[in-house]
C-alpha cells in the first residue's frame, strides 16, 4: 500500500462526507465510514501539525546570522500586500 498522503486523505475524507450526507447508507455502512472519517481526520490534523512545527520560517538578517521565526499567517498577507 502506498504511503498516505494529507492530500489523498482529504479527498477520500471529502468523499466519505459526501457519502454520509447522501443518507442512503445503512447504519453499521455509516458507522464505518464515520470511523474511518475520524482516523483520517486525525491523520490530517497530525499532518497539520507537523507541518506548522517545520514551517518555522528560518530568516537571515543583514549580518548573516540565521534566526528562527514561528509562522504567522498574519504577517505572511501583511508581507505580501506591501
Amino acid at each position: 500500500m502506498a504511503k498516505q498522503t494529507f492530500e489523498n486523505a482529504m479527498k477520500r475524507l471529502e468523499a466519505i462526507i459526501q457519502e454520509l450526507e447522501g443518507g442512503d447508507l445503512s447504519l453499521d455502512e455509516a458507522l464505518k465510514k464515520f470511523q474511518e472519517g475520524v482516523k483520517l481526520s486525525k491523520f490530517c490534523s497530525n499532518k497539520l501539525d507537523e507541518t506548522e512545527k517545520k514551517v518555522s520560517i528560518l530568516l537571515k538578517d543583514e549580518e548573516g546570522n540565521v534566526h528562527e521565526q514561528p509562522f504567522s499567517p498574519e504577517s505572511s498577507e501583511d508581507d505580501s500586500t506591501a
